[in-house]
């Protein structure tokens, strides 16, 4: 190693995920690895948006799906993943994200790329792979899990469906049994701004009523039963 590599600042390391024993596992790994300093933690999306702000990380490792113990696929305040990513990025300039997830699915895997993360690595895969995507994040390049190449270059091939944020809400709401209304009032939309993103999502999924709607979002990985 040449005395450069030697004295170069570490890469500066924010841990966001949701379950604290996966963020201590992911600390111990990380502070082994030479190079790499983690310098803050957190399992919420709004407090990583605050955290980046004020600790001033060279790349932030975000869980994809942030819960709230479980009972929610996103936090208290509705901030996955995803959306917490747009937000640093929206606020922060020369941070880098990657995406933690359990997931190589297509879905997933766009919008991530689609809210500006630099990686997406499987949690169960190797420890190098985690490594080579903060390192190629760090230095303004693209790594992703073989899974989640495969996954993109198959919607290169055969391009399907991709609904927003917002979108997803809403079918999780239909998935559930809700009204118009009542997806309205849940999400504070007008009930016209309902049936307006419930049209868009008609014509993406290419469905005709909500049954086949909630039926293709599980069937393409947008949506989970619970």
């Amino acid at each position: 190693m040449s005395d450069d590599a030697a004295e170069a600042e570490p890469l500066r390391l924010l841990i966001v995920d949701d379950h604290t024993v996966v963020r201590a596992g992911l600390r111990a790994l990380l502070e082994g690895e030479p190079g790499f300093e983690v310098v803050g933690e957190t399992g919420d999306g709004t407090e990583a948006v605050r955290l980046v702000g004020r600790l001033r990380p060279d790349v932030v490792l975000m869980d994809l799906r942030l819960t709230d113990s479980g009972r929610s696929p996103a936090g208290a305040d509705g901030v996955d993943g995803v959306e917490a990513t747009r937000r640093i990025l929206a606020t922060s300039t020369g941070v880098r994200v990657v995406m933690l997830t359990s997931h190589g699915r297509t879905a997933d895997v766009l919008r991530a790329v689609e809210a500006g993360a630099r990686g997406y690595v499987l949690k169960a895969g190797p420890p190098e792979e985690l490594f080579r995507a903060v390192r190629a994040a760090a230095a303004g390049g693209m790594a992703l899990a073989p899974e989640a190449a495969a996954s993109v270059v198959g919607h290169a091939v055969e391009p399907g469906p991709v609904l927003s944020e917002r979108e997803i809400e809403v079918v999780r709401l239909l998935a559930r049994g809700h009204s118009n209304r009542a997806i309205a009032s849940t999400l504070f939309l007008a009930e016209a701004t309902v049936k307006t993103h419930l049209v868009r999502i008609y014509r993406k999924l290419g469905t005709e009523n909500r049954a086949a709607t909630v039926s293709e979002a599980v069937r393409l990985g947008l949506i989970e039963l619970v």
